[in-house]
């Protein structure tokens, strides 16, 4: 009688799905991507064929163990290459488009609060919000001159609720005194710990009363990215 074959894992099913998603949205913007995973798999196949010839022994294990081990290492160096450059192309494909500071936020880890578009203007310049161990993170993106005063004015609102509280600004783009896309997270993340863990809940419930009196606040028009949730993801699950 025939075994049943086993079910697929969802989880595993999706990581795939994601993976080839990402693999694709990587090579339109990276055509190089394929020669360079090649090179880094070959490059560290030889790495771990060659770390396998200095052990001592010799025979059939000794090889399976060399072609094991290049195999092992080739597709670590592809995955590591795969990252990075996919990461990279992300980026490039969503630079310039409204809410892509959002998307790129995505990629803060735990003990980071995002709140994507907590004000914007109809010329589509979008200030988001994070809390974290620096307190609480103003990002703009759009157009600078409107966008510091937009800013300006969400700043004194969250003075007027977190008072006490660290605010910083970050202005997103490619202009003077602004931090590229590619940038933004590691900037944000170097801004130091004025905040400790356990006083995150009480910001993010002063901030609740802010956030109860505005009005539902739609995304602004235009394709919003969202590849580098995937990317994230994707890279953890690696």
């Amino acid at each position: 009688m025939a075994k049943e074959p086993k079910p697929v894992d969802p989880d595993q099913m999706g990581r795939m799905r994601q993976f080839v998603e990402t693999y694709r949205m990587a090579r339109k913007v990276d055509r190089a991507l394929p020669l360079w995973l090649l090179g880094a798999f070959v490059v560290g196949a030889a790495i771990g064929f060659g770390l396998l010839t200095l052990l001592p022994g010799d025979g059939l294990l000794r090889m399976v163990l060399r072609i094991v081990s290049a195999l092992l290492f080739g597709t670590l160096f592809a995955m590591i290459v795969f990252g990075r450059r996919a990461q990279t192309a992300a980026y490039k494909q969503m630079d310039g488009q409204p809410g892509a500071a959002a998307a790129a936020l995505r990629m803060l880890r735990r003990g980071w609060r995002t709140d994507p578009v907590i004000a914007f203007t109809k010329q589509q310049d979008i200030v988001h919000r994070v809390v974290g161990p620096p307190g609480i993170v103003l990002v703009g993106e759009g157009n600078p001159h409107r966008l510091r005063q937009l800013m300006s004015s969400e700043r004194r609102k969250h003075e007027r609720v977190a008072s006490g509280v660290p605010i910083h600004e970050v202005m997103c783009g490619n202009g003077e005194g602004q931090v590229p896309l590619p940038k933004l997270v590691k900037h944000i993340q170097k801004l130091g710990r004025q905040v400790k863990p356990a006083e995150m809940t009480d910001i993010l419930n002063r901030l609740k009363a802010l956030d109860a009196n505005r009005s539902a606040i739609p995304m602004p028009k235009g394709p919003v990215p969202t590849s580098m949730k995937g990317m994230r993801g994707n890279l953890r699950g690696r």
